[in-house]
């Protein structure tokens, strides 16, 4: 996997992806897992030459690899892909009239389980996993990484508002996944949000993903567990709630009716009755692909 974090430094592999032939030489390369320099010129339509010129740009950046092997039709250059996937990481950026809180995966405040489930921190599990006592295991505050199949954990969010400001926007990201015995891509779950008890709205994860290790993942960790999730993007405001941007319900943040004095709890549920019960694997900083908690954003506005 490669983590982008320089844009600059990463034009030769924005470079590498402008050309329709390269990405189709990554798809089939995808969809075959290698191919020698023939049967990729046959398929593609073009001369060995020019398959050469297009395979030497995608190899120095990293995203195929390329080995000479000898049969019995003499030398085989044979390519294949040398990652699967890569992150763009922007960065952030500030918004007047808001407040940022990073909550550690541990810090829930309540929770109503059902096995397989279990919590780890950087270093270790934490009690025995699929026994859901060890959820109140005063360790868990260090936990980054929790698991569940069915029920829901919930986390209060501090509200720093003053009389004199109103909310206008909640966004909530995190990094989750489906939770299936072992790892499978394709394992969907149902993942329902909820602020103060109403359902804003739910998202399907595809899967509970061990097709290769987190950027962050302890090394300890076991292989065929959970080793990322997807980044997502929960977004309440007065157009309705988004997952990414997607509209998932027209709950708006009116209909929350909060102010300066509310409670704001978050609760990510897979309910027993919903249509996928894959249940939910939360990763924290430590864990996964992004190094974070469950990261909150307020936007409010001041009253004049």
């Amino acid at each position: 996997m490669i983590h982008i974090t320089d844009l600059k430094e990463s034009l030769p592999l924005f470079k590498a992806l402008s050309s329709d032939v390269r990405v189709t030489i990554i798809e089939l390369l995808s969809t075959y897992k290698q191919l020698n320099m023939n049967e990729l010129s046959e398929k593609l339509n073009l001369t060995n030459g020019a398959v050469t010129m297009h395979i030497k740009k995608l190899e120095d950046c990293g995203l195929i690899k390329t080995n000479n092997l000898t049969g019995k039709h003499g030398l085989q250059k044979i390519c294949s892909l040398h990652e699967d996937k890569f992150i763009i990481d922007i960065g952030t950026q500030d918004v007047v009239d808001s407040y940022d809180i990073d909550l550690n995966i541990g810090h829930y405040s309540n929770y109503d389980i059902a096995p397989t489930c279990g919590l780890a921190t950087q270093e270790k599990i934490i009690g025995e996993v699929d026994n859901p006592n060890y959820f109140a295991d005063p360790e868990r505050i260090n936990a980054d990484i929790l698991w569940f199949t069915k029920g829901s954990i919930e986390y209060r969010i501090p509200n720093y508002l003053k009389p004199n400001e109103t909310f206008s926007e909640l966004q909530i990201s995190m990094e989750i996944s489906s939770e299936a015995p072992g790892t499978c891509t394709i394992w969907p779950s149902d993942i329902h949000f909820f602020i103060n008890n109403v359902n804003v709205g739910s998202w399907t994860s595809p899967g509970d993903f061990g097709d290769s290790k987190g950027i962050l993942t302890p090394s300890w960790w076991f292989p065929n567990w959970n080793q990322y999730g997807l980044l997502k993007l929960l977004n309440i405001n007065s157009f309705g709630t988004f997952i990414d941007g997607i509209k998932i319900s027209d709950i708006t943040l009116s209909d929350l009716e909060l102010n300066y004095k509310s409670d704001i709890l978050l609760k990510l549920a897979v309910p027993e009755e919903t249509k996928h019960v894959g249940g939910l694997t939360i990763f924290g900083k430590n864990f996964g692909n992004y190094s974070q908690g469950i990261s909150v954003r307020l936007i409010y506005n001041t009253l004049t």
